[in-house]
């Protein structure tokens, strides 16, 4: 069936506590993306961030982000008083996060709220932490060790916690117990908050499209408990690490810095880990957008310690076997395939193999390097199993792009395409967006930034960059009436 959906992220939701949460704001935008006519809400990973904040580096590949509880929640609890957060509100630039004030305040009053629910005595969460034991008391356990730790990754640590000495982590569990409480808590109140505002979306007729990235972090209690799972010597580091290759857009390629699997012994397990993570997936979304997927056919292993991708090579992944076993495990769950970059013959045998719909990116699609009418992601090539997208969360917006990323020869390109010669620079990606949303693509997901016609500013993230990523924020108000009821007639006009 065609539908179309809006990209954003949970941290981009209006609210007055500095970052998008599960508040009234977010139930708002819910009722926002149904009179737009939207049947799909994209998200960005919703895991604990660390340096760099980005969604893609999280601290367990389980655990939810505790910046996204909502505090009015907490203080109808009584559990807070509107004093205890209201100070720190601030509406001085209510269109950035500012990651390092949340840091320096967040943790504070929700420790504040911990303390005062008395949770330990709640049947609810001792039910919560019993059912969730299978990762939650590993991450709660690193998380209060990494405190413990000046907030370290695992590979700084002692000898004996890095290897995970049995004795020594039975004496800290002790010695932490009101820590490893206080971070269970949090991913029980994340937990019960989001599973509330996703039943609300699907009860709107809104499906929520989740984002699960290829790779973990080092610097995660995944890697930290199950060292078995990534090609690590005997002292816990990485043999080597993920990137991609140099190529025409950096000479130097990427170094990701995330330990790489040890696919052999996935295989030998018949890949229990990857299926617990995608039945957690499976609770918190309706269908699972698998980032990097070119990686499972095969993926760029960098030598550890190197500071470019120019030294890596290609190792082959584990290709269809997964995906087979993941279909016996999850018969007739949604999957897209994330299989932009440099695509290979056989990265393209494995998506029509494996039956998940694609993507296609327009911005990608007026490359003047390219071969003109034969590029994949120009729309009369689509075809229905794949899901079109203006830009990710990665590019630049369309405006930005139009205006800042294309050459006069490639701008002349995407006019020619839309036969589109009078509408200005500015206001052009109102046909970029129709010709998105025109094609036969089965789903259509536009970027909020796109929709509202936003530049660069408003980019949320640029590759291999630090700093000033992951900030975008929507204003209150700024998705108007006007920008749902357009969007709500062109759904119309298209059939989704």
């Amino acid at each position: 069936m065609r539908a179309n959906g809006i990209l954003m992220s949970i941290t981009s939701i209006p609210s007055p506590h500095g970052i998008g949460c599960f508040s009234k704001e977010a139930y708002e935008f819910v009722d926002q993306l149904k009179e737009a006519g939207q049947k799909y809400w994209q998200i960005l990973p919703l895991g604990p961030t660390g340096y760099g904040d980005s969604p893609y580096q999280s601290f367990s590949t389980f655990a939810g982000n505790p910046y996204f509880i909502d505090l009015d929640q907490l203080e109808k609890y009584g559990w807070l008083q509107k004093e205890d957060y209201e100070i720190y509100d601030s509406e001085e630039d209510d269109t950035c996060v500012d990651y390092g004030k949340l840091y320096e305040t967040r943790y504070p009053i929700l420790r504040k709220a911990f303390h005062n629910s008395k949770i330990s005595n709640s049947e609810d969460f001792q039910r919560f932490c019993k059912e969730e034991s299978s990762w939650l008391e590993d991450y709660a356990l690193y998380m209060a060790l990494k405190e413990d730790n000046a907030n370290t990754s695992w590979g700084d640590w002692d000898d004996t916690l890095r290897y995970c000495d049995a004795k020594i982590l039975e004496e800290k569990k002790k010695e932490l117990e009101e820590e490893i409480l206080f971070f269970k808590f949090l991913q029980y109140e994340f937990r019960k908050e989001w599973l509330a505002l996703k039943k609300y979306a699907n009860d709107q007729g809104i499906q929520i499209i989740g984002d699960i990235p290829i790779y973990v972090s080092y610097d995660s209690a995944d890697a930290w408990a199950h060292k078995e799972l990534f090609q690590f010597d005997e002292k816990g580091y990485p043999l080597a690490i993920a990137g991609v290759p140099p190529d025409g857009f950096s000479e130097d390629g990427q170094v990701w810095g995330n330990p790489l699997y040890d696919w052999e012994y996935h295989e030998k397990t018949n890949y229990a880990w990857w299926m617990k993570r995608l039945g957690f997936c499976y609770t918190m979304y309706d269908v699972v957008r698998i980032d990097h997927f070119r990686g499972f056919d095969e993926y760029f292993s960098v030598p550890y310690g190197e500071k470019t991708a120019k030294n890596g090579h290609w190792e082959k992944g584990p290709g269809m076997k997964l995906f087979e076993q993941a279909e016996k495990t999850y018969p007739g769950k949604k999957i897209i395939a994330e299989d932009l970059g440099y695509v290979t013959d056989t990265v393209r045998q494995l998506v029509k193999d494996s039956g998940y719909a694609g993507m296609k990116v327009l911005e990608f699609a007026f490359d003047s390097r390219d071969s003109g009418s034969a590029s994949d992601y120009l729309p009369h090539n689509y075809v229905k199993n794949s899901v079109v997208y203006t830009g990710t969360h990665d590019n630049e917006t369309v405006v930005g792009w139009f205006n800042h990323g294309l050459q006069e020869e490639e701008r002349k390109m995407v006019r020619d395409y839309f036969h589109d010669y009078s509408t200005s620079d500015e206001e052009i990606y109102h046909t970029i967006i129709r010709g998105a949303v025109s094609s036969v693509a089965d789903l259509c997901v536009i970027p909020m930034q796109d929709i509202l016609g936003l530049g660069n500013e408003a980019r949320m993230n640029q590759p291999s960059t630090n700093g000033k990523n992951w900030k975008w924020r929507l204003k209150k108000g700024q998705f108007t009436k006007e920008h749902r009821n357009d969007f709500a007639a062109l759904m119309s006009l298209y059939g989704r």
